[in-house]
């Protein structure tokens, strides 16, 4: 008897059925049996669907004589399936990676329940995926298995069939089956969180919900979309027929008529003529089942109580006095933007005629973003080395909290942000100001950049349009002129740096002052940072961050990890870190030993807290490298990367450490320890000589002394690398453990490590 039946009804979507079934036999949990239902499909469906049965004997294909629809599809599955639990599918939809062992697990730690709810998340033609918006009432803390009279609000999330499993004891004890027509969810899942003597949640997208641009069934206008009524009648008489359940009634009341108000409003459900006619029968359920007790919210209770009334017509009109007000308000806004924008840029110019401030600096990175990067390190070297300079950051206002108290915070496009560009002597950024700034006779502009380059930069990208998409080179000329020094953390990065950027700054080659907190930070900090990150005790903790790939349109992740750390056993942690561009996780279900760290304000913390890191071909690595710990390179993608990108080197032949072309190299060279063995040393000591030989930890003070107290001798000596002792990793600085044993990722013969 499989853990899993997996439900699968296909009627015409040929285009994305084999994704589908695809998705569930290439899960990581392979106790299951797939039933895909031909629902007499006129295209192709049932072809797909025998090929996967030819190949898969998991697979059970049923072919019906006529089109029956969704719920009668699935009703014919149901008398198949075998599994301990049903888990149900639409073919035009797709699980996540790993998502059964994910929902087995869950079942395990709570006592398998009869129904698990699980989350999802819609994904676009587009390549985007949103959550849930209601994924919070999905949380796994409190008392778990529940009923649903504990956690009502679980009644908040989509009620669909797909995102729940449900035990088959359960279903065929209660006598469980879909109805005829559309909206067959309704009367399945209302009735079946209702009598649920247990259930859980699982706090994961398991199902990747496709929001197709045409063709979907509750989109197309039909008179089909009237069962709605019926579904309801079926859901009520449930509760009739039930006495101790009648307390859902004032619940599922209120829930029926936002469903109603919401067929109603949506655009091409409902065919020509027929809304007056939707609408009456709305009413007719509204005084059939009306109940008070739920409470309504006030912006929906205008709709509540027109579909009560049932009035067509005062709806339609309410309607288009409301799009009305929202195009009106639309455009004054807009003109009131305009006039603020106006005002502000008088502002500016008024300011820029004031004497200049010589006692104040500004600073902000990666446009607007929190404290922190070279900006951040160089700002807490002016309080310390310059404190009559006052100093002020740039940031939006969720970044505040990150700013230190004793800094002044400015938002942008302020009237304090303006005064602060045009009156500051010192301006401090790793990325542009806002290209109106004018540069003043006096004001000392300092580039910090924000890592070496190892892609094309500047210039060097009119040649890759898929990198500079249309970028204004000569705005970007324009910016470089306003430089009075541009920082450098080596000899490549300054001919990079006054190549690509051809301007008449000063090239300041003293090393990067993020990275002046790896020679200065202590034990203690670390063990603090790792327990702030909640990283389990005597785990070897593995930061991976990649870079961002210009030749996507989205973040498409090429590790499992999951897998990752499936084969390396539970002395691995990994800390998952999203480049800024894509704003968005790594992973979906980060927790236990994967860790999402993409929101932590500072990168630097993240690498101190790390034993090792793995990227592709982030400027992280160099940084890295003057922490002398172990990195390794996953370049399974370097061809196309560098010739979309450009790069300045060839990172496979002079590599920071090991360097993995595939996922398997990768996990080989964690579980045989080349990640951290002699040949990895011998690399990454020929990469911190030639890219890390000023990062001593006194870069911040030298640009201080030297900008802003006009030093230009007796600055800091440089400390040669042999003789600098940057703080240990918690693994480095453990005692030999014992043996772990890994298997390998080509077979069963294990591994043996010695962590």
């Amino acid at each position: 008897m499989p853990r899993f039946s997996v439900i699968v009804p296909a009627y015409k979507v040929q285009a994305y059925l084999h994704e589908c079934l695809q998705s569930v036999l290439g899960q990581s949990y392979p106790d299951l049996e797939l039933i895909a239902v031909d629902d007499c499909s006129p295209d192709a469906c049932g072809a797909i669907i025998d090929e996967f049965a030819a190949r898969d004997p998991r697979v059970q294909a049923l072919h019906l004589p006529e089109n029956v629809g969704l719920g009668r599809a699935r009703n014919a599955a149901l008398e198949h399936a075998t599994g301990d639990y049903l888990i149900f599918l639409d073919s035009d939809d797709t699980l996540t990676p790993d998502a059964l062992r994910a929902i087995a697990d869950r079942l395990k730690e709570t006592a398998e329940p009869d129904v698990l709810v699980y989350d999802y998340a819609r994904t676009y033609w587009s390549g985007e995926a949103v959550r849930n918006q209601f994924a919070g009432q999905l949380t796994e803390e409190g008392p778990a298995p529940f009923r649903l009279d504990d956690r009502p609000g679980l009644l908040r999330v989509l009620m669909v069939v797909w995102n729940k499993a449900y035990r088959r004891e359960f279903v065929e004890r209660e006598g469980f089956t879909f109805p005829p027509g559309y909206y067959e969810d309704t009367p399945w899942t209302y009735p079946v969180l209702m009598s649920a003597e247990s259930i859980a949640t699982l706090d994961r997208v398991c199902v990747h919900y496709r929001q197709r641009r045409h063709g979907s069934i509750l989109g197309t206008s039909s008179r089909k979309h009237f069962d709605i009524f019926d579904q309801y009648d079926r859901v009520f008489a449930y509760i009739d027929a039930r006495p101790e359940l009648a307390h859902w009634r004032p619940v599922l009341f209120r829930r029926m008529t936002d469903h109603f108000s919401t067929v109603f409003l949506k655009r091409g459900r409902l065919p020509r003529g027929s809304r007056a006619e939707f609408l009456r029968k709305a009413r007719v359920h509204y005084r059939r089942y009306r109940a008070p007790g739920a409470p309504v919210r006030p912006r929906t209770r205008v709709r509540h109580t027109l579909v009560g009334l049932g009035a067509h017509r005062t709806y339609r009109l309410l309607s288009l006095a409301s799009r009305s007000r929202r195009l009106v308000l639309r455009r004054c806004s807009a003109l009131l933007r305009t006039v603020r924008a106006a005002a502000l840029q008088l502002h500016y110019r008024v300011q820029l005629r004031l004497p200049l401030r010589s006692d104040r600096a500004v600073f902000s990175s990666y446009w607007g973003r929190g404290h922190g990067c070279n900006p951040g390190a160089l700002e807490a070297a002016f309080r310390s080395h310059a404190p009559h300079i006052t100093t002020a950051w740039i940031a939006h206002p969720e970044h505040h909290h990150t700013i230190p108290a004793a800094t002044r915070r400015l938002r942008p496009g302020t009237a304090a942000y303006w005064t602060a560009l045009a009156r500051s002597k010192y301006l401090v950024n790793n990325v542009n100001f806002d290209r109106r700034l004018v540069k003043r006779r006096g004001q000392i502009m300092i580039q910090t950049q924000h890592g070496t380059p190892l892609k094309h930069m500047g210039l060097d990208l009119q040649d890759r349009p898929a990198a500079a998409r249309g970028t204004d080179f000569a705005e970007l000329l324009r910016s470089a002129d306003k430089w009075d020094y541009c920082l450098s953390a080596n000899r490549h990065s300054t001919l990079v740096w006054e190549r690509v950027f051809p301007s008449s700054f000063t090239t300041l080659e003293y090393g990067m002052p993020r990275n002046d907190v790896f020679q200065q930070a202590t034990s203690a900090d670390v063990s603090r940072l790792r327990e702030s990150l909640g990283i389990p005790q005597g785990t070897v903790a593995v930061l991976y961050a990649p870079t961002y790939r210009d030749y996507r349109r989205t973040q498409r992740r090429t590790l499992d990890l999951e897998r990752v750390l499936r084969r390396l056993g539970p002395r691995f942690v990994v800390l998952t870190r999203a480049h800024h561009s894509y704003e968005a996780p790594l992973a979906q279900a980060a927790g236990g030993r994967l860790i999402d760290v993409s929101d932590h304000p500072s990168v630097e913390s993240l690498c101190l807290a790390s034993d090792a890191l793995v990227t592709d071909y982030s400027s992280l690595m160099f940084d890295y490298a003057s922490l002398d710990r172990p990195i390794v390179v996953h370049a399974d993608d370097w061809e196309t990367y560098e010739a979309s990108r450009g790069t300045y080197f060839d990172l496979r032949a002079f590599p920071p450490g090991a360097v993995a072309r595939s996922e398997d190299e990768l996990i080989d060279i964690f579980a045989s320890g080349h990640w951290r063995g002699s040949r990895s040393s011998q690399l990454r000591a020929a990469f911190r000589d030639r890219f890390c030989p000023y990062d001593d930890g006194q870069a911040a003070e030298r640009v201080v002394r030297r900008v802003v107290l006009g030093e230009s001798a007796g600055l800091p000596p440089f400390v040669p690398v042999a003789d600098r002792h940057p703080v240990p990793s918690a693994m480095a600085a453990r005692p030999t453990a014992a043996l772990t044993t890994v298997p390998a990722p080509g077979g069963p013969v294990p591994v043996t490590e010695n962590l």
